[in-house]
């Protein structure tokens, strides 16, 4: 999946960046923040992530209906079905990024992706390479973080 994230690119006009461009480009801070190259960079980078989580689901699915548990074995048979339950939470967890994924689009679109729900401030962009559908700054989830937690133990 990061080999997948990692690929993606940006080209110089905003309707080019949804072809195959510029691999090498990274935002940089010494840009305009979320210019249209730098949205149209985390757009690409959040669909290709999209579109390798639904392509590693089909493949789960279509081995599901390959491999029907056959093993006569009881221990083999529970053994294949902890590895199945395991896959199969794997993907519910996948399914639920995909969902942020989705929401990231959706704040690109509106203007909204790349500055904190909390703060309004902008997330730095190393935070939004290394987690692109994050919503707050460092600062803003690490005070977040702590609030769960004392709420947590009340």
């Amino acid at each position: 999946m990061a080999t997948v994230m990692n690929r993606t690119s940006e080209n110089s006009s905003p309707d080019a960046a949804n072809d195959c461009g510029d691999d090498t480009y990274r935002p940089d801070a010494d840009e305009p923040f979320m210019s249209l190259k730098q949205q149209a960079y985390f757009r690409r980078k959040l669909q290709a992530w999209k579109e390798a989580i639904l392509r590693e689901s089909q493949e789960t699915l279509s081995q599901l209906q390959v491999d029907s548990l056959r093993e006569a074995d009881l221990t083999d048979r529970a053994s294949s079905e902890t590895d199945w339950s395991i896959e199969l939470r794997t993907r519910d967890r996948q399914r639920k990024l995909v969902s942020k994924i989705e929401a990231a689009i959706r704040r690109i679109d509106e203007g909204e992706y790349g500055y904190c729900e909390v703060t309004g401030e902008p997330i730095s962009l190393a935070r939004l390479e290394a987690r692109p559908i994050a919503t707050m700054t460092v600062e803003a989830q690490e005070r977040h973080e702590r609030n769960e937690k004392v709420s947590r133990e009340d």
